[in-house]
């Protein structure tokens, strides 16, 4: 039996499904796919299918779960990083469409990014890649 290829899919917690569906689609380029019932809309245009899940605020994400889902900023330690062409346009979509600018541009000898959060309290980075991008950083090690 040949081993299977294992996909990502990434998956966002939101309070309200039709106003992510804006923000993705309007502020970050991304499409609708199609929806998955009354809660989740499958989308795509980027290299893993996003879906959006609503659930409602103070609901726990698990049983036993030692806290609640909350849609203000919150931090953790897993965030998308979505690759554009040029930064301050996508930067511009994205704040029009509701997301939180969080910040300066951050330059460096692979790129540029934007911290950003979307409306619903999830971090996200923009990044434009300026030549190899991030295979620069490998030829110097």
């Amino acid at each position: 039996m040949a081993e299977r290829e294992i996909r990502l899919l990434v998956n966002v917690d939101v309070d309200d499904l039709e106003r992510a569906l804006a923000f993705y689609t309007e502020g970050l380029g991304l499409r609708l796919a199609r929806r998955l019932g009354p809660r989740i809309a499958e989308l795509e245009g980027a290299s893993s299918s996003v879906y959006l899940t609503a659930h409602a605020p103070g609901s726990r994400p698990f049983p036993g779960a030692g806290g609640e889902r909350v849609y203000d900023r919150h931090w953790t330690p897993v965030h998308l990083d979505f690759v554009v062409p040029e930064l301050e346009p996508a930067v511009g979509r994205a704040v029009a469409a509701g997301a939180t600018r969080e910040g300066d541009v951050h330059e460096y000898g692979w790129g540029r990014y934007a911290i950003l959060a979307d409306p619903f309290g999830n971090g996200l980075c923009l990044l434009q890649f300026l030549g190899p991008g991030y295979d620069a950083l490998a030829s110097a090690t």
